[in-house]
This record gives structure tokens, C-alpha cells and sequence, in this order.
């Protein structure tokens, strides 16, 4: 794979999560994320490729952490992910060989299909393992955003000059 990559975009729910909701006696919404997957941000922001969310979800949970982690941008709420890929194509003037999609269901088929570089985590169900470009070893909520970027930098050569870059401007710790 070339490194040719200019836009990471990202389900939630089976990806960043795994796709668990608790709810307590009053009926508040919890979901647990794994902190892990915030360095794949860090490392996508430091080579200054934007981060988008396309989530069918929408809640204020996912909002909370969406503008925690300073996504670029985040879509909750919707039923056609791929619609929103096509506006963010032009928006961000790429095409989608440049794009890179990971996501678990079946709502997310169309645009793992489109994009140049598609993922799954490994508890997707089999007809979405055939579409990804890479199942990977991490289930969702277990670090499987991390891993879908390093995996991406380690295939372009991309990943130790990464962490380099990031220990040099965190080098006062």
C-alpha cells in the first residue's frame, strides 16, 4: 500500500467500543472506551491527517468525547455514511483512494468498499472481514482504532519516525 492516505475516517460503536450500552436504574446511558485508541489521533494529528466520525449513534456521551479528543469533525445520527464521505471528499479535496474507513457492520459495507484502505476489527461478522483490506487482531473497545493507524504507518514506513516525532516534542517529560 502506498502512503497515500489523507483522511481517517471512523465508525464508533463496534470500533472504538464494543458496542456495549449500560444503562442504571434512572435510565442514564454509559459506554466504555478504551483509551488506547486516543494515540492513534495523536499519531494522525501529528502527520496532519484529519480525523472524521460517522456514527449512527447519537448522544451526548459521543459527543462528550468526540470534542475531548478534538476530532476534526464528527457526524452522529446517521443512516448514510457514505452520503457524508462524499461531501468530505470535496471538502477536504481527496479522493477515495486517499481515504481510509474502518467500521464492523453492515451499515458500514458501502464505504469500506469506496475507500483505498478499509479495516474490521476481529469480532465483525465474516461477510464484513471479506470486505475489509485488514481484519485486525484487537476486537472494538480493545484498541482496534490504535491499531488500524499504526498498522497503516507500520505498512508505509511511517510508524517509528512517528513516534520519533512525538518523543521529540514531548521530550520535557
Amino acid at each position: 500500500m502506498k502512503n497515500n492516505i489523507k483522511l481517517f475516517i471512523t465508525d464508533i460503536d463496534g470500533v472504538w467500543t464494543d458496542s456495549s450500552v449500560y444503562y442504571d436504574k434512572t435510565g442514564n446511558e454509559t459506554r466504555k472506551f478504551n483509551l488506547n485508541d486516543s494515540t492513534g489521533l495523536l499519531f494522525l494529528y501529528l502527520l496532519n491527517i484529519p480525523v472524521i466520525v460517522i456514527t449512527e449513534e447519537n448522544n451526548e456521551i459521543l459527543k462528550r468525547r468526540m470534542n475531548k479528543l478534538k476530532v476534526n469533525e464528527f457526524f452522529l445520527g446517521v443512516t448514510n455514511k457514505l452520503a457524508i464521505a462524499e461531501e468530505l471528499l470535496e471538502k477536504y479535496n481527496v479522493s477515495w483512494d486517499e481515504v481510509a474507513y474502518i467500521g464492523d457492520d453492515i451499515n458500514d459495507i458501502k464505504l469500506m468498499k469506496r475507500v483505498g484502505y478499509s479495516a474490521t476489527p476481529a469480532q465483525a461478522p465474516h461477510y464484513i472481514k471479506r470486505v475489509a483490506n485488514y481484519v485486525m487482531m484487537r476486537k472494538g473497545g480493545e484498541g482496534a482504532f490504535r491499531e488500524f493507524v499504526e498498522k497503516y504507518l507500520d505498512i508505509n514506513g511511517l510508524l517509528d519516525s512517528t513516534i520519533e516525532k512525538y518523543l521529540l516534542i514531548n521530550e520535557s517529560f
